[in-house]
C-alpha cells in the first residue's frame, strides 16, 4: 500500500531557541525558550506568537530588532531548524 501525505504534512517542523531580553525577559520570566515552528516561518512570526500569549507586547513591535545566529535580520527572514533567534527591544541604562 502506498501512503500519500497532504502537502501540509510534507513541510517539516523546526525547532529554534529564542533569546529574550528586557521587557520580553520580564514578561516571560526567562531569558530563553524553545519553540517548535512550521518550516517556512519568518522571524517576525516568533514575535506574533509571543504577542498571542501576552498582548501587551504588541506595543514593542515597531521598536524590536531581530537577530538570527548573532546577526541582525529583517523581520521577513525565514528561520531554519536549530537557529538561535534574539528579540531585542530598546534598552536603557549605563
Amino acid at each position: 500500500m502506498i501512503y500519500e501525505r497532504d502537502s501540509e504534512d510534507i513541510s517539516e517542523d523546526i525547532q529554534v531557541t529564542v533569546k529574550l531580553f528586557a521587557i520580553f525577559q520580564e514578561v516571560f520570566a526567562t531569558d530563553e525558550m524553545q519553540m517548535h515552528l512550521k518550516s517556512g516561518t519568518s522571524v517576525s512570526e516568533v514575535f506574533d506568537r509571543l504577542v498571542s500569549q501576552h498582548g501587551n507586547l504588541e506595543q514593542w513591535r515597531s521598536l524590536t530588532r531581530y537577530a538570527i545566529n548573532l546577526n541582525f535580520a529583517e523581520p521577513h527572514t525565514i528561520l531554519n531548524h536549530g537557529d538561535e533567534v534574539a528579540l531585542i527591544p530598546p534598552v536603557s541604562g549605563g
